[in-house]
């Protein structure tokens, strides 16, 4: 064959990543499936993807046949010629080309090859990391219309694809020294031109761009670039739809908690639906909407009917404008409301962003993976109205860090001083083995070498994973003195990557998924929380976890229902001394450097099961179909006992921990693993115990270190851990998802609650005292108000010391299971009733 022989031996190192700011794993740098995307104001959308013979020959032999293609060197080879070079190029293990995708369309060739096995490595001392390329602009797309700049764009999108390889350290190219056009590129690029090289078919200049030079070179221009991506979803129909969606939430909502009160216009139907007026602080002002009222003073909205209206006349929905509209009913103080303003504005771009996703559909998404669906997530807290405020990320960090843009990321690695780092561990698990079970062996020597290099002893440090946002945004700047003093060496990166979860400041490795979480202090304030991590509260949190995962891992209930807990099993936390000595230890200051490390649930699950994040069962897609009933029907056992078993999972072990231990968590939907098998509930995994666990019984039965989990609350509040974050925060809007899909009815799903209480209750007798004293069956319960928390103080919604001393509180809602309270003594031969429960054990009492 005429080829020249430094391109016949052409190999592909490039790792592909999509979206771009995303590394793909080392396994699949040769997968067909894999993409690189650069977006180019101005230009469009530069894809890279592995050549395909079967659909690409044609284009390409047509493509390296011309003149114009000279350089390529294939423009007097045949059809055969050209697709025997690829194909043994497609066989090589170190070879790949790819085609280059304009828009969608193929617009550019290029091979990827290292030089260890190409002859331009005879020219020069060939060194670690050094990678090379070629290139070839479609002829079709720089005639037929010419975009200014184009050229450009592809070899510096080919650039970033072959640095996106971390192990990508140098790029080498040997043009042609008679090929004018693309000297100027190179340079553009970041190649330096080092001399000539004389090759079989040609006479080269041989370039170099370093990673350095390419990463200062084009920091502005990445920077530009970024800037435009990171907001092209803020769409006017994204933005109209989401303030739809966010305004239906909203008076949803703020009806449910008393504070807006909207009046039937029309008569209840049948159906339950009727027409609602809601009045404003201006009476020129009103908005319309069809809605159904369920059990716990539910608002389902149908959203295509909400209007608004001044003067009669019709207005555009707009959030903000809600908020200024009704701040006297909301009764928002005036130096709480521009921030829960930005907070609002931050959750509307949030939604905004997810409406532009390609996620897949609910019925797909109820049978992804675990990570996929913690991605795919389209809400937040159900309660929250402003639930994803994030207050401190820029417009970049969003698509870095939330958990929606399911960004591939990596912690940056820090020494921190031994004697200003305290190291908390459960048993038996010392610093050097934790960090040995992180971090690979390379990692560790390499940032050992970086301490040596500066005379620092590695005995003198702790290896401490940081946010990267907290690095840059408050420790190189608010900790300078610490790392001035070389109390604090910044080390990087390992190698490792990450996704960031729906809490956003714990990232669990994608890597290496039987590797541990880490959760981060991170001080952005969301959802009425700045998200620090004390290193005084983290001394403790593993003697809690130990303490809690040894209570349930003995209770025969709680193995039986498949109950287990995540542990986290150690935490550091770095004291810095002058804010210590300036503040008390609940201040932000004192929160900003901790972190702590959870165990993975892949270290626990059997092979024939699977996860998913319990917020999934509440998912809508953006064409508002929503994954539980997709779940329910892949598991072919129908609605009532699949609602069965999730409750047997999730339900009963919360109540035994209640009664049997005063043991409450908070086991909101982001805070529960389930595990599936054959897509049923087979157990449940609980998270985040080392903050949101309490314990009823002012800590007699706690070791030392765990004994700030023991909570004084009132008597009569304490139900409300099961009422409030079970029944309210969680179940309301599954019943109404399950009516909405005609799974189930809304007293049926009640009833199988009951159900689920009464079978608990008639297994465990020895409680009766206690099923009295905390009656699952009240007639009403508290309203516990969370959005009043809110607008109170949007910046320390409570009092972690004290978390009853601050709840907001509006009258009281019926139970929906008070109908359903067991009557002793009640026989019926006729075996099970219409509800299915068994007669003899519940009776209606309505």
């Amino acid at each position: 064959m005429n080829l020249p022989q430094s391109r016949l031996t052409a190999a592909a190192t490039a790792s592909a990543i999509a979206p771009a700011t995303t590394t793909a794993p080392a396994s699949s740098l040769y997968s067909p499936e894999v993409r690189f995307r650069r977006d180019w104001p101005g230009i469009g959308t530069l894809t890279l993807r592995p050549l395909d013979l079967d659909q690409d020959t044609d284009l390409i032999f047509d493509w390296v046949s011309r003149e114009t293609a000279r350089f390529w060197g294939m423009s007097s080879d045949t059809r055969d010629q050209v697709v025997a070079f690829y194909r043994e190029m497609a066989q090589s293990e170190n070879a790949q080309a790819f085609i280059g995708l304009h828009d969608g369309r193929p617009a550019f060739l290029v091979e990827c090859y290292d030089p260890r096995h190409d002859p331009v490595g005879e020219q020069y001392v060939v060194q670690p990391g050094d990678r090379g390329m070629h290139f070839l602009v479609a002829p079709k797309a720089a005639a037929a219309s010419p975009i200014h700049g184009f050229s450009q764009a592809v070899i510096d999108t080919i650039v970033a694809f072959l640095f996106s390889d971390p192990g990508t350290r140098r790029i080498v190219v040997e043009p042609d020294v008679t090929n004018d056009r693309i000297h100027p590129l190179n340079r553009r690029a970041g190649f330096v031109y080092e001399g000539e090289i004389r090759l079989a078919e040609k006479t080269a200049h041989l370039g170099f761009c370093t990673r350095e030079r390419f990463e200062s070179l084009h920091a502005s221009q990445r920077r530009d670039t970024a800037t435009a991506e990171a907001s092209a979803h803020l769409r006017p129909d994204r933005w109209h739809s989401a303030n739809r969606d966010l305004l239906c939430k909203a008076i949803a909502e703020f009806a449910h908690e008393r504070l807006l009160q909207p009046i039937a216009e029309t008569d209840v139907g049948a159906d339950g639906w009727a027409n609602y007026g809601l009045a404003t602080d201006s009476d020129a002002v009103r908005y319309r909407f069809r809605a159904r009222r369920m059990a716990l003073d539910h608002w389902w909205i149908d959203k295509e009917t909400l209007a608004k209206t001044r003067d009669g006349a019709p207005q555009p929905l707009d959030m903000a404008q809600f908020l200024l509209e009704c701040r006297g009913r909301l009764n928002i103080a005036a130096d709480n409301l521009p921030t829960y303003l930005e907070e609002i504005a931050s959750t509307l771009a949030g939604m905004a962003y997810k409406l532009g996703r390609d996620v897949p559909p609910a019925g797909e998404l109820a049978l992804a993976d675990f990570q996929t669906l913690e991605t795919a997530m389209s809400e937040g807290h159900p309660c929250f109205v402003a639930n994803s405020g994030r207050i401190g990320f820029d417009v970049e960090d969003y698509h870095r860090y939330a958990p929606e843009a399911g960004a591939a990321i990596r912690p940056l690695w820090l020494a921190a001083a031994r004697h200003c780092t305290e190291y908390s561990a459960i048993e038996g698990l010392d610093v050097e083995t934790l960090i040995a079970d992180e971090l690979d062996a390379p990692v560790r020597q390499r940032f050992e070498a970086r301490l040596r290099e500066l005379d620092l002893d590695p005995v003198d440090y702790f290896l401490m994973p940081v946010h990267p946002w907290q690095w840059r945004h408050k420790l190189a700047i608010t900790f300078a003195g610490e790392v001035a003093e070389q109390r604090l060496i910044l080390l990087g990166e390992a190698d490792d990557d990450y996704r960031a979860q729906q809490s956003i400041r714990t990232w669990f490795n994608v890597s290496q998924p039987r590797r541990r979480y880490v959760k981060f202090a991170l001080s952005i304030l969301n959802m009425g929380f700045m998200r620090g991590l004390s290193p005084h509260y983290m001394r403790g949190t593993p003697a809690i976890n130990a303490w809690v995962e040894n209570l349930v891992a003995s209770d025969p209930e709680l193995q039986a229902q498949g109950f287990s807990v995540l542990r986290e099993v150690a935490t550091l936390g770095y004291h810095h001394a002058a804010f210590e000595a300036a503040t008390d230890k609940q201040h932000p200051y004192q929160k900003m450097l901790a972190c702590l490390w959870r165990e993975s649930p892949y270290t626990r699950i059997a092979p024939n099961r699977r996860l998913m994040t319990m917020a999934a069962l509440l998912h809508r897609d953006s064409d508002g179909q929503t994954l539980l009933p997709a779940l329910i029907d892949a598991s072919g056992i129908g609605a009532r006992s699949w609602i069965e078993r999730y409750l047997a999972a999730y339900m009963t072990p919360l109540l035994h921990c209640f009664y049997a231990h005063d043991l409450v968590f908070m086991p909101h939907g982001e805070n529960l693993i389930l595990q599936l098998e054959d897509h049923a509930p087979v157990g449940a995994i609980l998270k985040d115990i080392g903050e949101e666990t309490g314990i009823f019984d002012n800590g007699q039965s706690l070791p030392e270190a765990a004994r700030r989990i023991a909570v004084e609350v009132p008597e009569h509040l304490k139900i409300l851990s099961i009422f409030t974050d079970l029944f309210d925060c969680f179940f309301r809007f599954l019943a109404e998802i399950l009516v909405a899909s005609n799974q189930l009815q809304e007293d049926d799903f009640w009833q199988l609650v009951a159900s689920c209480v009464i079978d608990y209750q008639q297994r465990h007798p020895q409680f009766d005292h206690k099923f009295a004293r905390f009656d699952l069956f009240a007639p009403e319960f508290t309203l516990s108000c969370l959005n009043r928390l809110q607008l109170r103080d949007n910046r320390q919604m409570i009092d972690l010391a004290d978390p009853s001393k601050n709840l907001q509180f509006a009258g009281s809602l019926a139970n929906p299971i008070a109908a359903y309270r067991p009557t002793k003594g009640v026989e019926n031969q006729g075996g099970e009733n219409q509800g299915g429960v068994k007669a003899g054990t519940l009776t209606t009492t309505n």
